[in-house]
Order: C-alpha cells, then structure tokens, then sequence
C-alpha cells in the first residue's frame, strides 16, 4: 500500500542539515514584547480545532493519553492526512511519519479517512493519494525508537522529491516501556534516561525543523488505599476518569515532564433515555446508552482548563458543538 523510498541514508553531510537563521536571541523581555506565532495543523475538524487553539502546535510535543478504544489512534491517522492539506485550509502543506509500535498498523481505517478527505477535498487531492505521502516506520523497543530518530535528520533536512516532512507521529510510547522493563531500581535508571533521550531528541527536531511531534500514551488504574495517599497534581485535572474507572497516565511523573501538551480522552456510557414501561426479560427498565466521548486538556502552555465532545464515524473524529 505504502510506497517506501529510502528513509534514513547510512551516511550524510553537516551540510545537508536545516538550522533557522532568522531566530533572535530569546529573553523575558522579548517575549513580552514579540510573542512567539507558532504555526499549528488542522486535526480536520472546525469545532476541534477551536478547543485546540487553532489546532496541534508545531515545534513541540504533544501527548493524547487514553484507555484503549477512546480514539486515539483515529485523532493520529486524521492529522496524518489533515497535515497535506495548504496552509490557508490549516494544513502544513508537508508529509509526515508514523511511528507504530501498535501492531498491526490501521491500513483499512486510513484508507477510509484518505477517501472522506479526498471526497472533501478534490480540489487538494484530486491527483494523488493521500497515503502516498505517509511514511510508515514499525519500532518494537525504545532503544529502536532512538535510533530511528537518530537517522531521520536527513530526511526532515532534505526531501527534494516531495513535501517536507512536518508531522511526526509515535503510536504508542508506552508499548515501547512497559512490557521491556523491570521494576528495578537498574531498569528504572535506564528507563529513565531513555525517557529523556527520546524527549530530548522530538524536542530538538520540532524546534530544528518546525514540526509538529503527536505521542499516544496508554493509561493505567489508579488505586488509592483506604489511608488516602498523597497525590502529586499534574495539570489542571486532579482526577481522571474514563469507563468509569479512575485512571492515570502511564509511565509515570517523569515521563509527564518530557512533553509540552498533554491531552486526555476518555469514554464513558451514558444513559439517553428511559421508559418504565418497557421490561425487558429479565425484568429490569429498559434502558438506551450511548458512548460519550470527551477530549480534556491536562496541561498545555496556551490553552485552558477545557474539555470538548467528539464523536467517531466512518468519515472521521469530528467534535460536537455544545
């Protein structure tokens, strides 16, 4: 499906690689006076991109931490198409690569995304497909993930053949840690130190190359004992709940300090409507639910405290309007 070229060359030169000329020198004062425009990417969506302030920024990390089936994986394979669209539509007019440690990679679901976006826009992508501007790249450890990061400068640096790369997705980080370390002081040493590696360098990229790097995170239950325990506050969410489970992010607080956004969806079932006088074998009220879904800002240097309603149908994650 995918037409791969050669992503990270063995070798390259000092000269190939892309370092802005035009940055002043940063101070408090210059930032009150010259507050810094980032360029942000449409996620596809009007009443999402308004909640995001404009959509996903560029030159930072963002992180969409869920429970499995909140979507996403869906919201990722959204901007990976999105990202082609012109800057006047809120694109970034680039490419992108996804990173998938999640096996197997979606190719049905982004295929039905490619064709609603097509649909939507003939204008833009009448005379190619979508998915041929998608680099696909599958991980199966973190020191792996370091390393293709390692070699991808060249290709964010020089893509004479195509749209640059502005887009980089990893999908998950969490499979990568989880199932690879112990809890051991040793492996939570190491552990850590790749946290800091890996964050340090999308960091450097996203800063180096103006993109925009998207991280799903996976979510564990929060047990609290019957003393109560005292929690360390992360964000503006004291508590997260999704299924009707206390949750948290996965990988702990050192990894929440190598990020820049942190966005939590969550999915809960909600009753609709009731009629008593309906019974149903078993002799209890019948009862309509649907799937609620809700998109939370945890923390974020330009939003605020907010959360926005989204649904997911054939066409794509689309917000509702309150």
């Amino acid at each position: 499906m995918f037409n791969m070229p050669r992503l990270f060359p063995l070798s390259f030169s000092k000269q190939n690689l892309f370092f802005p000329s035009n940055l002043s020198p940063m101070n408090p004062e210059n930032l009150l006076q010259q507050p810094l425009a980032t360029q942000k990417c449409t996620v596809g969506c009007p009443i999402l991109d308004r909640f995001l302030g404009g959509g996903v920024p560029c030159n930072s990390v963002t992180e969409l931490v869920s429970e499995s089936s909140c979507g996403k994986t869906q919201l990722c394979l959204q901007l990976l198409i999105s990202a082609q669209l012109p800057i006047s539509l809120g694109g970034l007019a680039a490419s992108s690569l996804y990173i998938h440690s999640e096996f197997p990679f979606p190719s049905r679901r982004l295929q039905q995304l490619s064709h609603s976006f097509r649909s939507s826009h003939p204008n833009v992508f009448g005379s190619y497909d979508p998915c041929d501007r998608i680099l696909v790249q599958a991980v199966h450890s973190a020191d792996q993930l370091f390393d293709v990061l390692q070699r991808v400068d060249p290709l964010l640096a020089n893509t004479p053949n195509r749209l640059p790369v502005k887009l980089i997705v990893i999908d998950s980080i969490a499979a990568l840690f989880r199932s690879e370390f112990e809890n051991t002081p040793c492996d939570l040493k190491r552990r850590s130190s790749l946290f800091f590696k890996i964050s340090g360098k999308l960091k450097s990229q996203a800063k180096r190359f103006g993109l925009a790097v998207v991280l799903t995170n996976q979510v564990v239950d929060l047990v609290v004992s019957p003393e109560g325990m005292n929690e360390l506050k992360v964000g503006n969410l004291g508590c997260l709940y999704s299924s009707g489970r206390r949750v948290c992010p996965a990988l702990g607080l050192s990894w929440s300090n190598c990020v820049n956004s942190r966005l939590f969806l969550s999915r809960n079932e909600e009753k609709v409507r009731e009629d008593t006088g309906l019974v149903d074998v078993g002799g209890s009220d019948f009862v309509n639910r649907r799937t609620k879904r809700q998109l939370h800002v945890v923390f974020a240097p330009h939003l605020p405290d907010s959360s926005c309603e989204f649904l997911i149908v054939r066409e794509g994650v689309f917000g509702v309007e309150r």
